[in-house]
Parts: structure tokens; sequence; C-alpha cells
């Protein structure tokens, strides 16, 4: 499986959402359990609390560790749906948006370019769409445009790389497309292709769309006085909670959430040395009115 995923801000959940024992637990993006094993050994509250994943992986891997809780294999979005129209409700909701270790480290999964693998990306592998689809079959101008869109590249870079990707087709894994964005840019700390395989990563999976979707229905899951812990990896993701709950929370007494984390967390320096991946986790956090 590669490396086994390591918790993002795990110690700054904990103390944030504050888990007390019988509190019902919602984990939207479960993973490999870091984050819900630690939180249900506070709860003890197994058979209210629910697990949500659509990586069928990271799925087996909870139902070993937690045999006694419903475990869901979805996306968030469609899990969040399927859980208001049976009316439940939540104590304490997490969702954690980053790519875990075992995705990132499994080369056929195709999410990095640290190592050789097929242009796939998704989360869901029950799903068509694929990056070598975007990367082979979109027209130069869709490239460009999720390039800057997602990406957050310049215009005009975003328009060059699109045009070397369609020149240099088929492209086939994940090292030849790295290399080609690469050859078209100066040294840097961050290895070019980082904003290309994000942007993507999030067209795959639709990742800023179910976002959005979601978001506005978190409220109708969380009891009263229930907390809400949501950890981003890059500004797109943290831009969409931070508006969020801002509205949210400007109301007055009508207000649905009331914001406990006036600036995002991040990691402390002890956890950048242990978990590298943590350098860009920002953890927002609020309450149900």
């Amino acid at each position: 499986m590669g490396k086994q995923h390591i918790p993002v801000l795990l110690s700054e959940v904990l103390a944030n959402l504050n888990p007390k024992p019988g509190e019902s637990y919602l984990d939207l993006t479960a993973g490999y359990g870091g984050h819900a094993k630690e939180i249900l050994d506070a709860t003890q509250n197994y058979k209210d609390s629910v697990l949500v994943d659509r990586d069928i992986n990271a799925v087996n891997v909870l139902k070993e560790q937690f045999n006694t809780i419903r475990i869901m294999n979805t996306d968030f979005y469609d899990a969040v749906l399927q859980l208001i129209e049976c009316g439940n409700a939540f104590d304490l909701i997490l969702a954690d948006f980053g790519v875990s270790s075992p995705q990132l480290d499994i080369a056929e999964r195709g999410f990095s370019f640290a190592k050789d693998g097929p242009l796939d990306m998704r989360m869901d592998q029950r799903q068509e769409l694929t990056a070598a689809t975007i990367i082979n079959k979109w027209s130069e101008r869709e490239l460009a445009e999720i390039f800057e869109r997602y990406g957050e590249e310049k215009p005009g870079r975003a328009k060059m790389l699109a045009r070397e990707i369609v020149h240099a087709r088929p492209i086939e894994g994940t090292k030849q497309l790295a290399e080609i964005i690469a050859s078209k840019s100066k040294h840097s700390r961050v290895h070019p292709a980082t904003r290309i395989f994000q942007a993507i990563r999030i067209v795959v999976n639709k990742e800023l769309e179910e976002i959005e979707k979601t978001l506005p229905l978190l409220p109708k899951i969380l009891k009263p006085g229930g907390r809400v812990a949501i950890i981003t990896f890059h500004s797109l993701e943290d831009r969409l909670v931070k508006d969020y709950f801002k509205d949210a929370s400007s109301y007055g007494e009508e207000s649905e959430l009331k914001i406990l984390t006036k600036k995002p967390i991040v990691a402390e320096s002890e956890e950048l040395v242990i978990n590298p991946r943590s350098r860009s986790a920002k953890l927002r956090v609020a309450e149900r009115n």
C-alpha cells in the first residue's frame, strides 16, 4: 500500500472539535482512519457515527479497522444528501479535502509525478473520466482554462503549457507529462508540474464543485452546538470554506453557524518535520447555533 497516511493537524482538530463521550461523529473524507480513530476513541460512540470515502481502497481499510461503524463508499456530497434524507444529524463533522499518502505513493493511481504511473487521478475508480482523457483529448483552449483557473497559473504560461502538451500527444504517463512541463519551466523549490497536476486532479474529481455544493448542507446534518472542522490544502478550497463560514455566521441571532477559528490554523514546525505534506494544510472550525 505504500506509506500509511499521517493525519494532518491531528492535535489541532482534537482541540477545536473537542470530542466528548457519547457524541456522534461524521467523517466525510475518512481516508485511512487517522482522524477517525482518535475522535472515536474520545467519543466511544460507534453506533451513531458514520465514515465516508469514495476510494474503495480506503473503504476496505476502514472496514477492517472499524467493523461496527456504518461506512459509506461514495463522495461526500452524495453522502450528505443521503444522510439528510434519512434525518441524521451529528455532534461532530470533519472533512479533510487532501489527497491521502497512499493515493500519492501508489504509482498506479497516477496522482503523483514522483513515480511514473498512468494518467488516472480518480479518487473513485468507478467513474469514467481520467486524467488521460483530459490530457490527450481536451482542446488546447480547455487545457489552458483549467490550468489558469484550477492550477492558478498565469494566463500566458497556462496557454504555453497547454500548447506544449497538445503538441506532445499522445502522453502516456505522469513522468512524461511532468517532464514536458519541467522542460518549459525555470528551476524552483516547488516542482513546476505541481500546479498542473493539482488542476487536473480537481477537474477529474470535481473537487471544488463537490465542496461548493456540500458546504451549505452541513447545518442540516449538524446538531445545535455541534462542531464542524474542515481542512483544506490550497487557496481555492480555503476561499470557498472561508466565504461560506463568513456568510453563514453573518446574520446575528439568525446565523446558522458561529466561527470558532477567526484565522485558519496551520501546522506547527514540529509537524512539518514529521509530515511535510502538512505545510499547506489550513483548518477552519465552526459551531452550529
